[in-house]
C-alpha cells in the first residue's frame, strides 16, 4: 500500500524522535506509536481541529452551521465529518484530508445507522419483540458491512435509553422498558456492529447513546427535562449504556437533556466519575448535535464560549455542529480556563480510536465501489430482513382467523396498506423507497385474491412513519380517529376483521381490541416488511414475537410497566377504594410487556426448585416443562422474573432475569432450566453499595410479565 506523502512525513519523522529520547525499555503513552508521534508535532489549532465534527451538506437533523466543511478540513479545523457516505464521495473528502494538510490525519466519517444502511430491518423497538440476540447481531453484522463499504467507519448506535414513555417518539429507537433486555441487546448490536476486529474493513465504531437517562423527558416531550434518583438511574437507566461498553464500544454520545439540573453535556459525574472512574471507559465522548451550545438555552451556559468551557473541562471530548470548540477553545486555554493537558486527553483518545479502526495504516480502506456495489442490499440480506421482520411482529389478538388461507378472497385497506415509505419508518440509514419490493398490499396481492366484496378485510393502519423518532412526540397515543371509524364501520357492515398496525410507539388500541377480529403488530418492518407482513398472514411464519413495552389501556395510565412498586396500599379489591387505583380502568397494562401470542398454544408445568434457599455464592435451579399444545411447531420465549418481598429499599413487584427461546413441535415438550444466584437478586441497597440481602423471594415463569405460575425461596447472605 503507498500512503500519501504528508502522512508518512507526519508519522515517520516524529517517531524517530520519540524512539531516541526515550529509554530502552519505556513503553510509548499509547499503544499505538502513531498517536505518540501526532501528538509530539501537532499545534494548538491543530489538536483543537480533532475535537471537530460537521456534518456533511447531505442530510442533517438540524441547523447545518458550515457550508465550508471541506476549507476546515483542509486547515485542519475538522477532524471528523458526518452524514457523507457512499464510497466516491468519501474517498474524496479522505484524500483532502491525509494529502492537502500538514499532517495527513484521516476523517472519521459517521452516520446514524439506527436499523440497517441500504438493507432497513425492523425499527429497534420492533427487532427487540424478537427476543432473538443471534438475529439482532446480525442484523447491526450486515448494517455494519453495508456502511463501512459504503465509506463510513462510525455508527451513532445502538441507542441504550430506557423508556417507559410512548408519548416520547425515540422510543421506537431503543429497546423498550426493561434494563436487562435492553444490556443484552445493546451488547449484541455492539459485538455486530465492530465485530471480532475493529480495523477490520467491514466493521463500524459503535457509539453508545445518548447518555444518559434520555429516554425518560417529562411529559414525554422530546429533549425534555429529566429527574429521577441516583438509585433509580442506577438501576433501571444506567445498565445498558454500559453492557454496552462491556461489550467494546469505544465511543459515547451525551444526551439533550439535563439530570438533576445538570446539561449531560456538561456532568462530570456522568462522563468521569461513572463512564470513565467506575466503568473503565477508554474511547471518547461525543456531544450530540447542537448538544454543546445548547446549554445556553438550558440557562447552565453564559455564551458559547462558558459552554465549551463547560463541556470540555467535565469530559465531553468531541463537538458536533455547535463549533464551540473551533471557535473558542484556544482563548479558554490561553486563558487557563481550559488546560492544554484536559485538551490532550480529548486528542488522545480521538486518535487512538482511529488508529484502532486502521485508518493510518490505511485511509481509503472503507473507500471501495466495487466493494460497495457487491456488498449492498443483497439477495441474502434482504432475505434475512423478510424473515427477521416477520419474527419481530407480534400477534396480540387471534379469535381464530388467522392464518388465512392462500388463495382466498380478502380485501386490503386503509391509509399504509399500499405504502412502501412507511415500512421504512424512521432513521432509515440510507434506505431508500425504490428499493421496497412491495408494501404490504402488493405482497398480499401475491398470496390471495384482492375482491372488493370480500368479507374478510386486512385493514392496515397505524402511524405515518414521521410521527415517530426524534422530535415526533405526540401527546395522543390513539390511531388516527379517521382509521378507527374505518374499523367501525367495517364490523357495523359484518366484515371479519384483521387489523395490521404500524408504528413506532406502544398505542392505546384499547377500543380497537374490542373490535377487530385480529391485531398484528407490524411496527414499521423495513425493506422487505410488506412480505414479511403476508408471510404472517398466511401462515408461512408462525409469529413468535413478544412485547417489549407494556402498551397501555389510556394515556391516564402512563407510565405503566412491569417492574412498578406495590406501594403501601397496593390495589388488591376491585371495589375497594382506599387503594393505588383509578376509578375508571384498572391498573393492569392492556398488553403486558412480554405478551405475543402464536398460532399454536403453549403450556406450562409448575415451577420446580433444586432447593428452598441458597446462601453466599451458592445457587438454586428453577424448572418448568413447556408444552406445544397445539398443531403446529411454535416458537415461545419463556420468560423468568423476580421479586424481592422485603428489602433495605422497596423493591418492584417483579423483574425480568433471564429468558430462553424454546421451538416445539406439535406435543413435543421441553425442560428450560435457570440458575438462581447472588448476581440475579442483587441491586442498590439503602447505602448505595451494590449486591444482595438476605430474606424470601418469590420467582415466576411463563409466557409474559402478567404470569401467575410462582415459586418461594429465601437467600442467605
Amino acid at each position: 500500500m503507498k500512503y500519501p506523502i504528508a502522512l508518512v512525513m507526519a508519522v515517520a519523522l516524529p517517531l524517530l524522535a520519540v524512539s531516541c529520547n526515550q529509554k530502552k525499555d519505556e513503553a510509548p503513552k499509547s499503544k499505538y506509536p502513531v498517536v505518540d508521534s501526532l501528538m509530539s508535532v501537532m499545534t494548538l489549532e491543530e489538536k483543537i481541529g480533532q475535537t471537530v465534527l460537521f456534518t456533511s451538506d447531505w442530510t442533517v437533523t438540524g441547523p447545518s452551521m458550515r457550508d465550508n466543511y471541506l476549507e476546515d478540513i483542509r486547515a485542519g479545523r475538522c477532524g471528523s465529518l458526518l452524514n457523507a457516505y457512499t464510497a466516491d464521495f468519501t474517498r474524496e473528502v479522505q484524500r483532502v484530508a491525509v494529502e492537502e494538510t500538514r499532517l495527513g490525519i484521516p476523517i472519521l466519517f459517521g452516520y446514524d445507522v439506527i436499523h440497517g444502511f441500504r438493507t432497513i430491518f425492523p425499527i429497534n423497538l420492533g427487532m427487540s419483540c424478537s427476543w432473538d440476540l443471534p438475529a439482532i447481531e446480525r442484523s447491526a453484522r450486515i448494517a455494519a458491512e453495508e456502511a463501512a463499504a459504503a465509506g463510513l467507519q462510525w455508527t451513532y448506535s445502538p441507542m441504550c435509553d430506557i423508556s417507559v414513555e410512548p408519548r416520547w417518539g425515540r422510543i421506537s429507537e431503543g429497546s423498550g422498558e426493561d434494563p436487562y433486555l435492553g444490556s443484552l441487546i445493546a451488547a449484541a448490536m455492539v459485538r455486530g456492529y465492530q465485530g471480532d476486529d475493529l480495523s477490520a474493513d467491514n466493521t463500524l465504531l459503535a457509539c453508545v447513546k445518548h447518555y444518559a437517562a434520555y429516554g425518560a423527558p417529562q411529559g414525554g416531550r422530546d429533549y425534555n427535562t429529566v429527574d429521577m434518583s441516583e438509585r433509580w438511574l442506577r438501576e433501571f437507566y444506567l445498565p445498558p449504556y454500559k453492557a454496552a461498553v462491556d461489550a467494546g464500544a469505544l465511543s459515547v454520545m451525551a444526551s439533550f437533556n439535563e439530570l438533576d439540573g445538570v446539561p449531560a453535556h456538561a456532568n462530570a459525574h456522568l462522563m468521569e466519575d461513572i463512564l470513565r472512574g467506575e466503568w473503565g471507559f477508554e474511547g471518547f465522548i461525543v456531544s450530540d448535535y447542537t448538544g454543546i451550545m445548547e446549554m445556553i438555552n438550558h440557562g447552565y451556559a453564559e455564551d458559547l464560549a462558558d459552554a465549551a468551557r463547560l463541556s470540555m473541562n467535565a469530559g465531553c471530548d468531541m463537538d458536533m455542529m455547535s463549533a464551540a470548540y473551533m471557535n473558542h477553545l484556544k482563548e479558554l486555554i490561553e486563558s487557563g480556563k481550559v488546560s492544554e493537558a484536559t485538551l490532550d486527553k480529548a486528542v488522545r483518545r480521538i486518535l487512538e480510536v482511529k488508529a484502532a479502526l486502521g485508518l493510518f495504516d490505511d485511509p481509503y480502506k472503507y473507500c471501495d465501489p466495487e466493494r460497495e456495489k457487491a456488498r449492498t442490499l443483497t439477495e441474502e440480506n434482504k432475505a434475512f430482513a423478510r424473515q427477521f421482520a416477520a419474527e419481530s411482529m407480534v400477534l396480540l389478538k387471534n379469535d381464530g382467523i388467522l392464518p388465512l388461507r392462500r388463495g382466498e378472497p380478502v380485501a386490503v385497506l386503509g391509509p399504509l396498506a399500499d405504502s412502501k415509505d412507511d415500512l421504512l419508518g424512521s432513521w432509515r440509514g440510507a434506505g431508500e423507497v425504490k428499493s421496497v419490493p412491495a408494501s404490504v398490499l402488493g405482497a398480499i396481492k401475491s398470496s390471495s385474491l384482492v375482491t372488493s366484496g370480500a368479507s374478510k378485510v386486512i385493514l392496515v393502519v397505524g402511524e405515518p412513519c414521521s410521527w415517530s423518532g426524534e422530535a415526533a412526540s405526540r401527546s395522543d397515543i390513539r390511531l388516527p380517529k379517521e382509521q378507527t371509524e374505518m374499523l367501525r364501520q367495517l364490523k357495523r357492515n359484518g366484515k371479519k376483521v384483521i387489523l395490521v398496525v404500524m408504528n413506532g410507539r406502544p398505542l392505546d388500541l384499547s377500543e380497537e381490541s374490542e373490535l377487530a377480529d385480529a391485531i398484528l403488530e407490524a411496527w414499521y418492518p423495513g425493506t422487505m416488511g410488506g412480505y414479511a407482513v403476508a408471510d404472517v398472514i398466511f401462515g408461512k411464519v408462525n409469529p413468535s414475537g413478544k412485547l417489549t413495552t407494556s402498551f397501555p389501556r389510556n394515556l391516564g395510565q402512563v407510565p405503566v410497566y412491569h417492574y412498578m412498586k406495590n406501594t403501601g396500599r397496593p390495589y388488591v379489591h376491585p371495589e375497594a377504594k382506599y387503594e393505588s387505583r383509578y376509578l375508571d380502568v384498572v391498573n393492569e397494562p392492556l398488553y403486558p410487556f412480554g405478551y405475543g401470542l402464536s398460532y399454536t398454544t403453549f403450556d406450562y408445568s409448575g415451577i420446580t426448585l433444586s432447593a428452598d434457599n441458597f446462601s453466599g455464592d451458592g445457587s438454586l435451579t428453577a424448572t418448568v416443562t413447556v408444552t406445544n399444545t397445539g398443531d403446529r411447531e411454535g416458537t415461545e420465549t419463556v420468560q423468568l422474573y423476580i421479586r424481592d418481598l422485603v428489602g433495605s429499599v422497596t423493591r418492584p413487584v417483579r423483574q425480568l432475569k433471564g429468558f430462553e427461546r424454546v421451538t416445539l413441535a406439535p406435543g413435543e415438550s421441553r425442560e428450560v432450566l435457570f440458575t438462581i444466584d447472588a448476581a440475579m437478586l442483587s441491586f442498590w441497597r439503602a447505602d448505595m453499595s451494590y449486591g444482595p440481602e438476605a430474606g424470601a423471594f418469590k420467582l415466576f415463569i411463563g409466557g409474559n410479565a402478567a404470569t401467575q405460575n410462582e415459586a418461594s425461596f429465601t437467600y442467605e447472605n
